[in-house]
C-alpha cells in the first residue's frame, strides 16, 4: 500500500490492520484488545491475535499515530471559541508567556495558531457564561498589553462532538 507523505515525525507504514484498528477506536475507545480481535475478524475478515493488536496500538501511541484525550460530556460545560489578535507595540515582550497561560490553562481544550488578521485561536470550556467573562478579564489584566482584542464566540447547541471512525480510511487515500 502506497501512503500519503507522513507529516514531520511521524514514522509508520499504515496495514490495512492498522488503518481498521483506528477506525473501530474511534467508534468505541473502551474496547479490549481481545474484542477489537474479534470485531476486526468478524468485520473485517482479519484474524490477528489479541496480543497483536494490543502491540500495535501500544507501538502506535509511542509512536504519536494518534492521541488520546479525555473529554467530558458536552452538556457539562459550555464552549467557546476564543480569537487573539496581537498588538504589535507590545507583542514582542511577552508574546510566549500569554502563549504559555492560554496553552497551560484547565479552560483550554483545542489551541492552534492560524494565519490571517486572528492569529490564535482556542476552544476553551467553561461552567457558566460568567466564569467565561472572568477569565477573559483575568487574560485582559495580565496579557492586555500583547492583545488588541479577544474576540469570544459563544458555542451553541454542540451537534458534533467526537471524531468519525472513517476518517482513518483518508490515510489510505493516494
Amino acid at each position: 500500500m502506497t501512503n500519503k507523505p507522513k507529516p514531520d515525525g511521524v514514522d509508520w507504514e499504515f496495514k490495512d490492520r492498522d488503518l481498521k484498528i483506528l477506525r473501530e477506536l474511534a467508534r468505541d475507545p473502551q474496547l479490549s484488545s481481545r474484542e477489537l480481535a474479534t470485531v476486526l475478524e468478524e468485520k473485517y475478515d482479519i484474524e490477528v491475535s489479541h496480543v497483536t493488536v494490543s502491540e500495535t496500538i501500544r507501538q502506535m501511541r509511542e509512536k504519536d499515530i494518534f492521541r488520546e484525550a479525555i473529554l467530558p460530556n458536552e452538556q457539562f460545560y459550555n464552549f467557546a471559541l476564543f480569537e487573539f489578535k496581537f498588538n504589535p507595540e507590545h507583542f514582542g515582550n511577552h508574546w510566549e508567556e500569554a502563549m504559555e497561560y492560554i496553552m497551560d490553562d484547565e479552560h483550554t481544550m483545542m489551541y492552534f495558531i492560524s494565519n490571517g488578521e486572528y492569529q490564535w485561536k482556542t476552544i476553551m470550556m467553561f461552567r457558566t457564561r460568567e466564569a467565561e467573562s472572568k477569565w477573559i478579564h483575568e487574560f485582559y489584566k495580565r496579557y492586555g498589553n500583547v492583545v488588541s482584542n479577544v474576540r469570544n464566540s459563544v458555542v451553541h447547541n454542540l451537534l458534533k462532538f467526537r471524531t468519525d471512525p472513517e476518517i482513518f480510511e483518508l490515510l489510505n487515500d493516494n
